[in-house]
């Protein structure tokens, strides 16, 4: 039965996956990297890094889920597309905090944009 839809091309879909999984990597790895200036320049220990690490980690995961109901619900795409304008939008907020407190709640801001469904 053709719809007369056209379908997406798989290469872009691959594209729009690996985006988003190269965005969350880079941020990773710039966080990890950046963790020895961030503990002079906010001035804390080692337990601040870890509440900086984990706020980012845990809510990452718990919206992981929620984002994966949402994209269900309404697409993937509006999801996914979303999902990076809150992430970049976070990342660039979190670049500039003046204190662990606020960074660590827009780490959790960053985690928690909605990410597509992938199964």
């Amino acid at each position: 039965m053709e719809t007369g839809r056209r379908q997406p091309s798989t290469a872009w879909t691959w594209v729009a996956a690996l985006v988003g999984v190269f965005m969350v990597a880079v941020d990773t790895l710039v966080v990890t990297t950046a963790l020895p200036e961030m503990q002079r320049h906010l001035n804390v220990g080692i337990s601040g890094l870890e509440w900086i690490v984990n706020s980012y980690t845990l809510t990452f995961a718990v919206f992981l889920l929620v984002g994966a109901a949402l994209g269900d619900r309404f697409g993937r795409r509006l999801l996914l597309g979303l999902g990076l304008v809150i992430f970049t939008g976070a990342s660039a907020l979190a670049a500039a905090a003046p204190n662990l407190g606020t960074l660590a709640a827009r780490a959790r801001c960053r985690a928690s944009a909605p990410r597509s469904s992938c199964r």
